[in-house]
């Protein structure tokens, strides 16, 4: 297939995927500096009325509900030749799909995972909303900040993708064409007559489940085993989310994702409260500010070890016990499609963003962002929620004015969350800290890890 060189505005880069209604792109917004995933109705059914509707659906769907779990659409459009097209937030970590590709997740990691597929399918039943299609290609992973210090939970931020099947559950019956993916489609998707609803996602999340956490090496018969170290009752979790009748499954998502929970126990509760404090503390790193900081030797604590990024574009001060680790900003990237400058610093840094006693600090270098933000707009435009918000600040320090938030009383993940913003200095451009400080400490501590960041051209 040859790639389009232009769709609209957006130069094209790359085949993303083929399915057989669409294929998607991966495209550039020279304008904003980012690339998006674009998908374009398949040109065998442009011309069949009910198939250009249900693309559009798809767009409409995530327009209205625009929610952190479902991928996002920025704009519709329209080809010379009438086909449509969707504009999404690109994700960069890659599907479900590839992974598994790869060998199989480790338990911890597949426990997690499911129980988050699960949030966000209860999303969509919480709106009225049957997707009608979970599988491994339609779950996607956003990498974050400083997720270039993978731990046992994953490199992502779980997304529920392709809502080109889902139609609302009022009117989800009565379809007179099949939908859905074999191998994971309830056993009512092959009758046009039968109602479709969230118990059909829910066979979805089971089948996702016996792929992630059954040994398929020793199947016996139509069923396989566990794999060693997934608790026993998950098992009566799995068959029940995939019985044969509707009638017999769990009502919904959120149904399935407590029995999940139950079936767990202490396993459960450990990584997906793990993983939940991962997303509240790494998805603020996305949102929020960004403290760019150049000191002279002078100014940076004395008696402290330094280290710098891959690059050498950034340099850090590091606190007594603290190193560093990391080699680039997962999801910022240059215009030439390199990661930018970023870093992790903390006494273990695999561990800080999962871990809320685990103190630790995020630094990354951005030209691409100073070209199109101010440190004022950054930090107003990207705040925590579920945490109690300081008023902002502006300090001057070494000739530069940082834009300082602070965030305390956090629900989940750490229980102080600091973020800052300026520019570097000579175009070096928008360098963001986001720092989670040792329990007890005071502003003195934040004052002098800021201290210590320098950044160049």
């Amino acid at each position: 297939m040859k790639a389009p060189l232009q769709i609209g505005s957006y130069r094209i880069e790359r085949l993303l995927g083929v399915g057989s209604f669409a294929t998607v792109w991966l495209g550039f917004d020279p304008a904003l500096g980012a690339r998006v995933a674009i998908k374009v109705l398949a040109e065998n059914w442009s011309h069949d009325l009910r198939v250009h509707e249900r693309f559009l659906d798809e767009a409409r769907l995530l327009w209205r509900l625009d929610h952190e779990r479902l991928v996002r659409v920025l704009a519709v459009g329209e080809l010379n030749d009438g086909r449509p097209y969707l504009v999404m937030a690109w994700a960069e970590g890659g599907s479900l799909r590839d992974r598994l590709a790869a060998g199989p997740l480790r338990v911890g990691r597949s426990l997690a995972l499911l129980r988050e597929i699960a949030a966000g399918a209860a999303v969509l039943h919480d709106n009225g909303i049957v997707h009608r299609d979970l599988t491994p290609g339609n779950i996607l992973f956003r990498c974050l900040p400083s997720e270039q210090e993978p731990d046992e939970f994953g490199a992502g931020h779980v997304l529920i993708a392709d809502l080109g099947l889902a139609k609302a559950i009022a009117a989800a019956s009565g379809l007179t064409a099949r939908a859905g993916t074999p191998g994971f489609m309830a056993p009512e998707q092959d009758d046009p007559l039968a109602v479709v609803d969230a118990r059909t996602d829910v066979f979805g999340l089971g089948r996702l489940g016996t792929r992630l956490l059954c040994d398929p090496t020793k199947a016996r018969g139509t069923s396989a085993p566990l794999r060693v170290g997934v608790p026993p009752k998950v098992a009566d979790v799995l068959r029940k989310a995939t019985a044969y009748q509707a009638a017999d499954r769990y009502a919904d998502a959120a149904a399935f994702g407590a029995a999940l929970d139950r079936a767990t126990g202490a396993v459960a509760s450990r990584y997906s409260a793990a993983r939940r404090r991962r997303r509240a503390v790494v998805f603020g790193a996305v949102l929020a500010a960004t403290v760019g900081v150049s000191v002279t030797a002078a100014e940076a604590p004395a008696g402290r070890a330094t280290n710098a990024d891959s690059t050498g574009r950034i340099t850090v001060s590091l606190p007594d016990g603290w190193r560093v680790k990391g080699t680039g900003w997962a999801g910022q990237r240059d215009s030439a499609g390199k990661l930018e400058p970023g870093l992790v610093m903390s006494p273990k840094p695999g561990r800080w963003p999962s871990d809320p006693a685990m103190p630790g600090a995020f630094v990354g270098l951005s030209q691409d962002l100073s070209a199109r933000s101010t440190p004022t707009r950054y930090i107003a435009d990207r705040q925590h929620s579920g945490c109690t918000a300081a008023p902002v600040q502006t300090r001057r320090r070494a000739d530069v004015d940082w834009v300082v938030a602070e965030f305390t009383s956090c629900r989940t993940g750490k229980p102080v969350i600091v973020e800052a913003a300026a520019l570097g200095p000579a175009g070096a451009g928008l360098v963001y800290v986001q720092i989670a400080p040792p329990a007890g400490s005071g502003s003195d501590f934040v004052d002098a890890l800021l201290a210590g960041v320098r950044v160049r051209r």
